[in-house]
């Protein structure tokens, strides 16, 4: 957990970290994740945007793997890619024993 985080590491997260970047796709997660697996329809009612343009940030919270669609009778439902989500967390989680290793080196070199 301690070794930092390779170039290629870095250009895997990033798609990811963009993709979350964004009010109201991260927006979507939260209520995928919360709420369950939903249809492009009740993800617009709350939606401060179209359902077509809900339907394209969902495609970029797909391209970066964090949710997948599927069909249900007429219906495209969404739904959360939780080991995805799970990498996002494992990201951060490296950069902060970074910085608190670079910040406990750092209190040594003051004390």
């Amino acid at each position: 957990m301690n070794r930092p985080l390779t170039a290629a590491k870095v250009r895997d997260a990033a798609p990811l970290f963009a993709a979350l970047g964004d009010p109201t796709r991260l927006g979507l997660v939260v209520r995928l994740s919360s709420s369950g697996p939903r249809s492009i329809a009740r993800l617009s009612e709350t939606a401060q945007v179209s359902r077509q343009a809900v339907t394209k940030h969902l495609q970029v919270l797909e391209d970066a793997g964090l949710v997948r669609g599927f069909r249900r009778g007429r219906q495209h439902i969404w739904e959360i890619e939780p080991g995805r989500l799970g990498v996002a967390r494992d990201y951060l989680q490296r950069i902060d024993a970074q910085w608190d290793a670079a910040l406990s080196r750092l209190k040594t070199i003051v004390e």
